[in-house]
């Protein structure tokens, strides 16, 4: 008996965890992979080879592509698109009390003064919407936005905020946006990534690449870092002495193995793999065509101020438009440096904050108007904000002598828009109070936001889910309410 046993523990220790998962009958990477075919919004029977194929959402769709304009840092929207004539009168005064109990702020101590706004402001477009002078392009354009100025989120540090602003969640391992919508309906250019993020500004969204990221989503659906300056993704290039040719056979290779591994292991990993080898592939070419903005004739970069060869917002914003174009399913736009706390030049609303805007207005309007002219904003939409707003308060932390001046973190109220295919264009919904620190009506949560994003492309969100750790998870995790106001 007990040789039988030693027999028996010896034969069982060398069947290690790979043994196992490749002598399994269907292997658990492949059960896994059957339970996401099983849960997919696309409603495919069974999950199709190539896990970027186009996919059918559950309607009918208002847009096909999505361009996420997101300005890291909170911009205020009190010198922007929120007027506030009372705020102006207040300039200077101590604040109320009531403003101050039960509150958390980033960095407000003590009892501030009243910050008035640092800009002036007109109507403008049909619409009679208040903008500020920081912004003349978009005011060019205004009838073509709907505001929501009254968004409110759980969080008032930067990391936290991006991530649920993009991923539902203010803690790292969700799904971004861009994510789960290349799960939901796949890609209309199998040359290009299907998700493609591009940084301006000087820096990386406080969150860094989580706020792109796919999470426990295969990583086929995470977004593809591509840059206005020098090689648009970097290590594309074949090595030294390798040519294509013999780079397609050593691919053709690799994937003859991975396809072999994948039918006895069933792992969806394995399929990502063989996507991404591909896709570099065909990117070689593909990338760098649709990256190269010096094709576009020369009234296109007067009209968004491009210069190519350099890092600009104002060169993301027509690489954007190519991009859709092309079939390209969700890009995001990272604009750093919008933090204005007034501690110094860079990020004082009497100084940087008018750089910030003067970087980013015109291009913003000319995408929006070469986006109408092609025909695209009828199936494209255009979203434009930040992670949080600022207090109507003056931040006090850098003593009077200062000659800068800013406003701290708000997650109460703060505004963002959105234009394009299925949006209402020239309203404003929602309404703060006569100083801009509480809603008064129409708030929206940003998961409010995002349901109503994941709706104009043809989704419902309870519905758009994936398994993870024994439920289902979306997007809007369980919150969410489709804003129908703004929907044409």
């Amino acid at each position: 008996m007990n040789l039988a046993r030693e027999a028996r523990d010896t034969q069982l220790s060398r069947v290690t965890r790979r043994h196992f998962l490749k002598s399994c009958g269907t292997g658990l990477g492949a059960i896994a992979f059957a339970s996401m075919a099983a849960g997919t919004a696309a409603a495919t029977a069974t999950a199709p080879p190539d896990p970027l194929a186009p996919r059918p959402p559950h309607f009918a769709p208002a847009a096909r592509r999505v361009i996420f304009l997101h300005m890291a840092g909170g911009p205020s929207p009190l010198e922007l698109f929120d007027y506030k004539p009372t705020l102006a009168r207040l300039d200077g005064e101590k604040c109320p009390d009531s403003l101050l109990e039960g509150k958390r702020f980033a960095f407000i101590r003590g009892v501030p003064r009243m910050l008035g706004p640092q800009a002036s402001f007109r109507q403008h477009g049909e619409s009679g919407a208040w903008v500020s002078n920081h912004m003349p392009h978009l005011a060019r354009v205004v009838d073509k936005v709907a505001f929501l100025k009254a968004m409110h989120t759980d969080e008032f540090n930067h990391a936290p905020a991006q991530l649920l602003v993009h991923s539902g969640s203010p803690r790292l391992g969700r799904p971004s946006m861009g994510s789960w919508v290349t799960y939901g309906l796949g890609t209309e250019n199998e040359n290009l990534p299907a998700f493609v993020v591009l940084l301006s500004g000087g820096a990386a969204p406080d969150a860094g690449a989580s706020v792109y990221g796919s999470g426990f989503l295969p990583t086929v659906y995470q977004g593809v870092q591509c840059r206005s300056k020098g090689d648009p993704v970097l290590f594309l290039s074949d090595p030294d002495g390798m040519s294509r040719d013999l780079r397609r056979k050593s691919i053709e290779t690799i994937n003859a193995i991975n396809r072999q591994q994948h039918e006895e292991i069933g792992d969806p990993e394995i399929l990502t793999r063989i996507a991404q080898y591909e896709m570099a592939f065909r990117m070689q070419t593909s990338v760098p065509e649709a990256m190269d903005i010096a094709r576009e004739p020369a009234y296109i970069h007067e009209m968004y101020g491009t210069e190519p060869g350099t890092t600009a917002f104002s060169n993301n914003c027509l690489l954007a438009r190519r991009l859709v174009e092309r079939g390209v399913r969700f890009v995001q736009l990272f604009h750093w440096g919008w933090d204005s706390h007034g501690a110094g030049e860079s990020e004082a609303l009497n100084a940087g904050f008018v750089d910030r805007c003067r970087e980013t207005d015109q291009p913003v309007a000319a995408l929006l108007e070469d986006l109408a002219q092609r025909g695209l904003l009828d199936d494209t939409l255009v979203i434009w904000g930040g992670e949080f707003g600022r207090t109507p308060m003056l931040e006090n932390r850098t003593g009077v002598d200062n000659p800068f001046v800013g406003r701290d973190h708000h997650s109460d109220v703060f505004t963002m828009w959105m234009a394009g295919s299925g949006v209402k264009g020239g309203i404003s919904h929602g309404e703060t109070d006569e100083i801009g620190y509480s809603a008064v009506s129409g708030r929206v949560h940003v998961h409010d936001l995002q349901a109503t994003i994941l709706h104009l492309l043809g989704f419902d969100h309870l519905r758009l889910t994936f398994p993870f750790q024994g439920r289902d998870y979306r997007l809007t995790d369980v919150h969410g309410h489709v804003v129908r106001d703004v929907l044409a």
